[in-house]
């Protein structure tokens, strides 16, 4: 179990065995490089605590200061230290006192109770099941629980509709495969002799804001900063992604800025892909490309700049890579395109800032704006699931029923969600919006963060998904977030100081893409070896006439059905994912 996840932590591997626990660890050293190891253990009188963690905690100095006013002694810089001392201190629910992101488990040996924790947001990841003996078992990732034995790879109609239904997104708490789950952000689990029990530690809330235009701009200002300049903590070098968007220009200027302070110079990085600057189209949704935005940045906050570049041939590899890096299928090159630059940054840089989650918490999607994606009942970033069923062979999709699937976890989600007395239907519906973006759609993007970017070993931080920007920012007035048009109007006004006026008010570019036609050539050709290959298992599951008449009409078939970007192409290339993950991972499949 521990090899297999040897790639989130090639500096350091330990094992502990006590009489009823494991515990194994592979680190990936940021935090007092020397006395950090891990599993970290305290010795109160005949008893010891254990615990194994991964992430990082952005407000350890309050902490660390308040325990030693407290008393507690250190023998160490690290962060590890300072939660389990927590722990010891304030009992099992001190971790609403955590700022950060974070995966770890405690272990009581007296009691023989282990406790999982997972942070807000879900940025750090955290599996596991229970065995037929009731043995716990608990992993940051899929394949580490399957090398466990009795943990079998079984595919159930479940799973099926998470894969067909709503990935690469899925449902908050649900694994995938049979009998695996994950613990829910803001979530912590006991688990004892007496069973298994399931805490809420934080959830998003609806609040009145009664702070006026100038005073949210300036705690906006503020907050932001502040996260940026705290998650900047390492005793190893950190680095940025710059795209040229006004997300990752706020961080990258902010890092710069306090590196500056330090005498440090920051080293920021960029992505496109090979031949763009020829093939490029400018379109609804990328306007224009990013590349003289970066050039301008770079000159504004005076860093050393890389850029990187991608070709067709490995976009279209990296799919497989992608798979096995999430143990399930991915958001198909979008994935597979940060896997291959996380893994050329991590060459150099074992930290990294970026400007993810911005769009999700200040309103930059056209879901939040446009009345068509508004109004729809169901999640508007797939408001259409009639590609999805379109590949689908006859009996599978009638045996699934995937629109009712999604639509139990729509309204399951809808429920969740406390709304305010007063406020109009266009104005509930915006914080219903806001709230599905936050549980559904950026945690897609933090899961794909978080494993393309430790599967070589790079710890991805994201200043924006800190709780207390989240908490401030949901309940602003949309009026605030938009207005003349411009999404995001408030991150732009509170930031504005930090980014040129060109960058800031620039048209929103998403993540960028292939425009080489001869990536959806190459798609084609392996996903019609795909079709022409008697033992593929995806076989049994699609039509396989619809789906090769799509492999010769894309454009034809291939409407958006995940996100803005993610259409046909996409659709070629998720099969294909789906293809390898039922082959690599020798899927069995009960339904």
């Amino acid at each position: 179990m521990n090899k297999a996840l040897a790639h989130r932590g090639p500096d350091a591997q330990n094992t502990v065995l006590s009489s009823h626990c494991g515990l194994a660890h592979t680190r990936l050293s940021i935090r007092d490089v020397a006395r950090g190891e891990q599993p970290m253990k305290k010795v109160i009188g005949e008893n010891t605590i254990y615990i194994v963690y991964n992430g990082e905690i952005y407000n350890t100095k309050e902490l660390k200061s308040e325990l030693l006013a407290l008393g507690y002694t250190f023998d160490t810089t690290s962060d590890t230290e300072v939660i389990l001392n927590c722990f010891l201190h304030f009992g099992p629910d001190f971790v609403h006192r955590l700022n950060g992101i974070f995966a770890f488990t405690i272990y009581d040996e007296h009691i023989q109770t282990i406790y999982l924790y997972r942070d807000h947001f879900g940025v750090k990841p955290l599996y596991y099941s229970v065995t037929d003996d009731g043995t716990l078992v608990f992993a940051s990732e899929i394949k580490g629980l399957l090398y466990y034995p009795g943990i079998r790879p079984v595919i159930d109609a479940r799973g099926l509709c998470e894969v067909f239904g709503i990935g690469p997104s899925k449902t908050p708490g649900c694994g995938v495969f049979q009998n695996i789950d994950e613990v829910k952000p803001g979530h912590f689990m006991k688990f004892s002799p007496y069973g298994m029990t399931d805490f809420t530690y934080y959830r998003i809330t609806s609040n009145p804001h009664t702070d006026s235009y100038e005073d949210t701009v300036e705690k906006v200002r503020y907050l932001v900063k502040d996260s940026i300049e705290r998650q900047i903590v390492s005793d190893v070098p950190v680095c940025t992604f710059l795209s040229g968007g006004i997300d990752s220009s706020i961080v990258s200027s902010v890092c710069a800025a306090k590196l500056r302070e330090q005498g440090k110079k920051l080293h920021t990085f960029s992505f496109d892909f090979k031949d763009n600057s020829k093939y490029f189209k400018s379109n609804a949704f990328q306007p224009e490309q990013d590349r003289p935005y970066v050039d301008m940045m770079v000159a504004h906050i005076g860093s050393d700049h890389t850029y990187l570049t991608c070709n067709y041939s490995d976009l279209a590899d990296y799919l497989y890579t992608s798979v096995e890096s999430r143990d399930m299928p991915t958001m198909a090159d979008v994935d597979s395109s940060l896997l291959y630059f996380c893994s050329l940054v991590a060459k150099e840089y074992k930290v990294v800032l970026t400007g993810e989650c911005a769009d999700e918490i200040f309103g930059g999607y056209p879901w939040f704006y446009r009345d068509e994606l508004l109004s729809a009942d169901t999640f508007p970033w797939m408001k259409d699931l009639s590609p999805r069923l379109s590949v689908l062979s006859p009996d599978l999709r009638d045996c699934l029923d995937i629109p009712g699937y999604v639509s139990s976890l729509y309204n399951y989600l809808l429920s969740e969600i406390n709304l305010l007395p007063g406020e109009s239907d266009t104005e509930k519906r915006r914080r219903q919006i806001s709230y599905l973006n936050i549980r559904m759609f950026m945690q897609t993007l933090l899961d794909r963060m978080d494993r393309t970017s430790m599967a070589s070993g790079l710890e991805a931080r994201v200043p924006f998904a800190d709780p207390r920007i989240l908490d401030y920012v949901f309940n602003v007035p949309w009026e605030y977030k938009y207005s003349e048009g411009c999404e995001k109007k408030l991150l732009r006004e509170a930031m504005k100081d930090y980014v040129p006026h060109e960058i800031m008010y620039r048209k929103k570019s998403p993540y960028p893409k292939s425009y080489d036609p001869h990536y959806e050539q190459e798609l084609a050709k392996r996903l019609l070896c795909v079709l022409n290959d008697p033992e593929s298992p995806l076989l049994p599951l699609i039509d396989r006439e619809y789906v090769k008449n799509f492999i010769n009409a894309p454009k034809d078939y291939g409407r958006p059905w995940f996100g803005q970007l993610m259409a046909g192409p996409q659709m070629m290339a998720y099969l294909l994912q789906i293809d390898h993950w039922l082959r690599k991972y020798a899927i069995v499949l009960d339904i």
